[in-house]
Order: structure tokens, then C-alpha cells, then sequence
């Protein structure tokens, strides 16, 4: 058996309020504060401070998103030229660049799978991304 302070646990408590519990309860008290402790800290340093229960409709509006029909055609547009820029790489780095930006592959992975340096994967993503930038200021 333990000894505790409710104090310490509740926040409704003005005064000390000393009882004994069982080791069982005492350490899951103990857990709850530390897992409290650590949300805190992660709320903190990922300033997330506001909440999907802030209002009825905030998860909604956040989860689904209504574009108009012209925002729809711009980004369908968008998306064609970027595809059709992408398909004038050559091969190489095509296929570089969308392991790593579209399945999210590390640098790594893909030196790996290629059987080449990292150094190597790297140069070239870097060179298709600049010739990619050419191809779309051409488009």
C-alpha cells in the first residue's frame, strides 16, 4: 500500500488530502501524470492548441473540402502539365524523382534498389527537378 496526495492528482483539491491506495493504483496514477506531462509537452512544442471539438462543425469543414467547379479545371490543369513535364525526363530521373516525392521513398532506398551511390541518387534528382523547372517555364 501507498500513500498518496490527492492534491496532486485532482485539482479540485485545496488541501493536502493524504490516503492510502493499492501499489496497482498508485502506479497507474503515477502513469496518468506522466502521460499527461508528456501530452503537454508535445501540445507545446507542436503548438497544437486548438481542437476539432472546439465546434460542431470544425472536424467537418476540416475534413471535407468544397472546391468550386473553375478550382477543379485549374488543378486538373495543373496536374496534366506536371504530369506531361515529368514524362519528358529521362528515365532515370523520372523514376528517381517520383520514388522519392510521390511513394516517398528515402535517398537511400532508392541508391539501394539502383544498386549506385547516394551521392549519385541525390545529383540526379537535383538535375531532374532543374531541368523539370525548365520544362514547366517552357510549358
Amino acid at each position: 500500500m501507498k500513500e498518496i496526495n490527492l492534491r496532486d492528482y485532482y485539482p479540485f483539491y485545496t488541501q493536502d488530502a493524504i490516503v492510502e491506495v493499492p501499489d496497482e493504483v498508485a502506479d497507474l496514477l503515477r502513469e496518468y501524470k506522466l502521460s499527461e506531462a508528456a501530452h503537454f509537452l508535445r501540445t507545446y512544442r507542436h503548438k497544437a492548441y486548438f481542437s476539432l471539438d472546439y465546434d460542431k462543425n470544425v472536424e467537418h469543414d476540416a475534413l471535407v473540402i468544397v472546391l468550386a467547379p473553375e478550382d477543379i479545371l485549374v488543378q486538373e490543369e495543373e496536374h496534366a502539365r506536371l504530369y506531361r513535364a515529368i514524362a519528358l525526363l529521362p528515365e532515370k530521373q523520372r523514376n528517381r524523382i517520383c520514388s522519392h516525392y510521390l511513394l516517398g521513398m528515402s535517398l537511400s532506398e532508392i541508391a539501394k534498389s539502383e544498386h549506385s551511390a547516394v551521392s549519385s541518387v541525390h545529383e540526379g534528382i537535383q538535375r531532374g527537378l532543374r531541368r523539370l523547372k525548365k520544362i514547366l517555364e517552357e510549358i
